[in-house]
């Protein structure tokens, strides 16, 4: 990890939804900082606001106060397409529901982060990476034709895509039996490794969670854990 600042830095956040005259308060003021190349798992019950927290990380939602810094640039206030500028440059997310496109093949789906971003000559990078999560023989398959185990190592490749220097998932074994899970996370770790990128994992699988550096616990909006593991 790197000893410069912090590549997620989160000061004072919170997150209320006003329905009718009633507000529920789901992050009620969290202050996060973390190294680049740190491996961090989100833990915490259900309704703890883990997923909330990750989605404003990811600039998918925006704060009801506060200041999110991703990679030095604060994104708490920019606008839907100065953040999806700043989500293709710096965030691959993986989804509990793979989120693939079904018209495109594996390998389509696969490219789509660099087509998105303007660029066409991702071809040898997008076959390497399904390559590496053992799919090389299925790039032509569409995600209907691929179990939720091969969709969810499709979404891990595209995740990895554009090299981002963080990586974000919501609980990536959710939807997997344990075999599949194990091989996900098996993936996830190497893929993680080798290219370097700061890790943020929502997870409520405890052995999971057992391979992060760091385990930051939520309940009821709020910060009540944060280990650093040996």
């Amino acid at each position: 990890m790197s000893n410069g600042p912090p590549i997620i830095q989160v000061s004072g956040l919170k997150k209320s939804i006003t329905n009718a005259a009633r507000t529920v308060k789901i992050l009620q003021g969290i202050d996060l900082s973390i190294p680049r190349g740190q491996f961090v798992a989100i833990m915490g019950p259900s309704g703890s606001g883990k997923s909330t927290l990750l989605g404003l990380l990811a600039g998918l939602d925006s704060p009801t106060e506060g200041s999110i810094l991703l990679d030095g640039e604060e994104i708490s206030g920019l606008a839907e397409d100065q953040l999806a500028v700043v989500r293709g440059r710096k965030i691959g997310f993986v989804f509990q529901s793979y989120h693939l496109i079904s018209t495109l093949t594996a390998l389509e789906n696969v490219l789509l982060p660099l087509e998105l971003a303007g660029e066409s000559n991702g071809m040898r990078r997008a076959l390497e990476l399904l390559d590496r999560v053992g799919l090389a023989g299925r790039s032509d398959h569409y995600p209907i034709q691929l179990s939720g185990g091969e969709q969810q190592r499709v979404a891990l490749a595209r995740a990895f895509m554009v090299r981002p220097p963080i990586l974000m998932a919501d609980e990536p074994t959710g939807n997997l039996d344990s075999a599949n899970g194990q091989h996900v996370l098996e993936l996830l770790l190497e893929l993680n490794r080798t290219e370097g990128a700061t890790l943020l994992l929502v997870t409520h699988d405890a052995t999971l969670a057992g391979h992060a550096d760091r385990i930051v616990r939520l309940r009821d909006g709020l910060i009540v854990g944060d280990d650093l593991r040996g």
